[in-house]
């Protein structure tokens, strides 16, 4: 018993000790500081955006044009993980009909190394752009008609900005 008292003492002691050190600066400096961070960042960033045909027949391919630009006047990299550039290894892309319920993801889920090894990256030119298509049928339970909507959240991994929302129709012959 006596352990377990001069062990919390020494926890707290060294709890106590600790002193966390904080930086006074003006609020509009740290405002502008991150703002101008903020657009750094953006001006860096590549961009994804998504089309798919308004109506889809069942039965038909669920094809989405991912195409990934950069605005950059220098060549920028982005993660192939996540995106439509390499087989349906994860669920990158969210597809929900109109109450709100997300259709099943049934494709398959790499589990990967991290971090992502050079290969793994993708280079795209200043001011240039890369598509490429992905059948959602391959990947995900779309099985009643209906209108749905998709959204690419594979942010963390790939690197890319990615804003826009796609919706189609699912129609029944």
């Amino acid at each position: 018993m006596k352990n377990y008292k001069l062990l919390s003492f020494a926890a707290l002691l060294a709890l106590a000790a600790c002193n966390v050190n904080s930086k006074t600066t003006s609020t509009n400096t740290t405002d502008s500081l991150s703002h101008n961070d903020t657009a750094k960042n953006a001006s860096k960033a590549l961009f994804v955006n998504m089309q798919i045909k308004d109506t889809i027949n069942v039965g038909d391919s669920v094809l989405l044009k991912f195409t990934v630009h950069n605005p950059a006047d220098s060549t920028q990299q982005f993660c192939k993980w996540h995106t439509p550039f390499e087989p349906l290894l994860s669920k990158y892309l969210e597809v929900k009909n109109e109450a709100g319920t997300e259709a099943d993801y049934r494709g398959a889920m790499a589990k990967r190394i991290m971090p992502p090894p050079v290969s793994s990256y993708i280079k795209v030119n200043p001011k240039d752009s890369m598509t490429s298509n992905v059948d959602l049928l391959k990947g995900f339970a779309i099985t009643q008609p209906g209108k749905y909507t998709i959204t690419y959240v594979g942010q963390n991994m790939s690197g890319l900005v990615s804003e826009q929302t796609v919706s189609f129709v699912y129609l029944k012959k």
